[in-house]
């Protein structure tokens, strides 16, 4: 069992293999000693694995339940990319596969009761029942739900099956196990890194705005069912619910494959490095830039352009651009910009201008989002006071809520939000 990593043709080695590189070095210690710092290097290495990614009950099957899932490789690729119904038997013909598997159910079945009877390893049977002190993540629980089922594989064909299952149902890598990515750059290299816990924002935590929400949600329906959709803005007044709204979308439709990437303006340039990456993927991917602007001297819009409309290489249909901005045009205009006239040099400033309206207008479908009137803030109030269950007549609520408005310069989703977690914090105080 010693060389049972080195034997794996199409499972590679990678961060997410350690803890079985340190259970290979367990196995091979041959004196109390050597075994005891084995075994010391091996606990520290799971329970790091598990802190990281909310293991619970045996957490050495989880390490290796945890690898199974993450490996992409031209199996689990492959299998990821056939539909939910194909036939069992269409999997079965991967004679590399099954050698894989085989070596994996038996490292997933290392019996850590009987290695922990060895002098040196006694700490090891704590590892095969484990509960986290916080509860258990997506995440978590995922990897927690493919563990129980390999455990119950009745003998190799039985675990084969269930990993060709878990490929075709949820994916492989992070993509299968997380919603949402941010982009962390290197050394001038650009990875995906999994965000790990994300809000819980609905569209219904988002009061009012209903045509706003349908027009949003049509378009993103028609995208995850395969169908043409729109790249989409969302413009208009500060804290009126652009960014909730597109927030709330991964937990609408994340079972239907929605993936959305987070990139900031000043990450622009890797976009193409990033579509590259998910093109072949079957997840429905959102490029997601919050807050999008350009002063006039910055010319990162064009990476975005580029992008959307795609050159030689179509962009891939699997991925959109979804944006949100308090400007409609994204870029600040003077009334210079205006003027036909030499200005720093240009002659055609009218050219440039019509150049940054251009971002704009590859944005298929824009949505306004604009502040709500003292009624609709008041009513906003009010809703989201009764479900904090906050005690006080409507009255002082709206009295609140004006002082509110006054301090701190107008009225929005935002703000009533503001309002309410001032009363809720202050209600012990005020009574």
């Amino acid at each position: 069992m010693q060389s049972l990593l080195e034997d794996l043709w199409l499972y590679q080695k990678s961060k997410d293999s350690r803890a079985l590189a340190e259970a290979e070095a367990l196995l091979a210690a041959e004196d109390e000693s050597t075994r005891r710092q084995a075994a010391n290097r091996f606990v520290r290495c799971v329970l790091a694995e598990a802190a990281q990614h909310d293991f619970r009950k045996n957490l050495w099957q989880s390490c290796v339940t945890y690898y199974i899932a993450a490996n992409e490789n031209a199996f689990s690729l492959r299998e990821e990319r056939r539909q939910e119904t194909a036939d069992e038997a269409s999997c079965g013909k991967d004679p590399f596969a099954r050698h894989d598997c085989s070596l994996l159910r038996r490292l997933f079945s290392l019996a850590l009761a009987a290695e922990a009877q060895k002098p040196g390893a006694e700490m090891l049977a704590a590892l095969a029942d484990y509960e986290p002190f916080r509860p258990g993540s997506a995440e978590g629980t995922l990897i927690e739900t493919l563990r129980q089922r390999l455990e119950e594989a009745a003998d190799e064909e039985a675990f084969y099956d269930e990993i060709c299952r878990f490929y075709r149902n949820h994916g492989v890598g992070m993509f299968g196990m997380y919603q949402a990515f941010t982009l962390a750059a290197e050394r001038g290299a650009v990875q995906l890194q999994p965000i790990t816990r994300t809000g819980a924002e609905t569209l219904d935590d988002l009061i009012g705005y209903e045509v706003q929400k349908e027009m949003l949600t049509a378009n993103t329906e028609a995208f995850v069912q395969g169908k043409p959709a729109n790249n989409v803005l969302l413009y208009g007044d500060g804290g009126t619910g652009k960014s909730t709204s597109i927030r709330a979308l991964l937990h609408r439709y994340d079972g239907d494959g929605l993936r959305i990437i987070q990139v900031y303006r000043h990450q622009m340039q890797y976009l193409p490095e990033v579509i590259s990456e998910i093109k072949n993927r079957k997840y429905r991917f959102l490029i997601y830039m919050d807050d999008l602007s350009f002063e006039d001297f910055e010319t990162e819009y064009k990476y975005l352009k580029a992008v959307i409309e795609g050159g030689l290489e179509p962009r891939p249909e699997n991925v959109l651009v979804y944006a949100t901005s308090n400007r409609r045009h994204f870029i600040k205009e003077t009334w210079n910009d205006r003027r036909d006239e030499e200005h720093n040099g240009e002659i055609f400033r009218s050219d440039s201008l019509e150049e940054k309206r251009s971002l704009a207008d590859r944005f298929g479908l824009q949505i306004y989002y604009g502040k709500p009137t003292k009624e609709e803030y008041h009513r906003i109030v009010e809703v989201l006071a009764a479900r904090e269950g906050l005690r006080c007549s409507i009255e002082a609520l709206h009295a609140e809520a004006t002082k509110w408005e006054i301090r701190h310069g107008g009225v929005s989703g935002r703000s009533a939000r503001q309002v309410i977690d001032y009363m809720k914090g202050t209600e012990n105080e005020t009574r």
